[in-house]
């Protein structure tokens, strides 16, 4: 916890700069902006969606529209953090978005809204943790799912990793 504390500004926010040194995440795909609180049992994050965001160039010309996918990799990227906060050596370890479970969307979200998502962090057991996810518009819930992570060791699965190595592996799996 300490190690990801120190991000943390007077009032327990962490800025996406700071955020960035967390998460292997950049512009045009650091799906928060701001984290507002974060514990071992939750974080809640926001997402700024503005008119200039890359994603909406090609998704649905002349009506812009965030992706449900999308929303789903901010809920991922918010868990990805209070995951981190979780586990000791966070820095030497990818966590990896590896089961998404009933995500539902229920609203549409545009330029000018304001994504806030909470996510509550229940369990790690070996290598996996468990997150659920939601999102909201003005305090009104439109999107939820369940999110499991694997957390691998960063050297190892980096150096492994091709798309070669992956089709060819009958057994491939996060935690090989």
């Amino acid at each position: 916890m300490e190690h990801i504390d120190k991000f943390k500004d007077e009032d327990g926010q962490i800025d996406s700069d700071r955020i960035k040194e967390i998460v292997p995440y950049d512009a045009p795909f650091l799906l928060v902006d701001k984290i507002l609180n974060l514990d071992k049992k939750k974080v809640v994050a926001i997402k700024n969606i503005t008119n200039d965001e890359e994603f909406l160039k090609g998704h649905l010309r002349g009506f812009p529209m965030m992706p449900f996918a999308l929303i789903v990799e901010g809920m991922g990227q918010a868990g990805t953090i209070v995951v981190r906060y979780n586990i000791k050596d966070q820095e030497k370890k990818d966590v990896l978005a590896y089961w998404v479970i009933n995500a539902e969307s229920l609203r549409p979200v545009f330029p000018g809204c304001k994504v806030r998502y909470e996510v509550k962090y229940h369990f790690k057991l070996g290598k996996i943790a468990l997150t659920t996810c939601k999102a909201f518009l003005k305090g009104k819930m439109f999107a939820k799912a369940m999110i499991m992570f694997a957390i691998v060791d960063k050297d190892r699965f980096r150096k492994k990793i091709s798309c070669d190595y992956i089709l060819s592996s009958k057994t491939y799996s996060y935690s090989t």
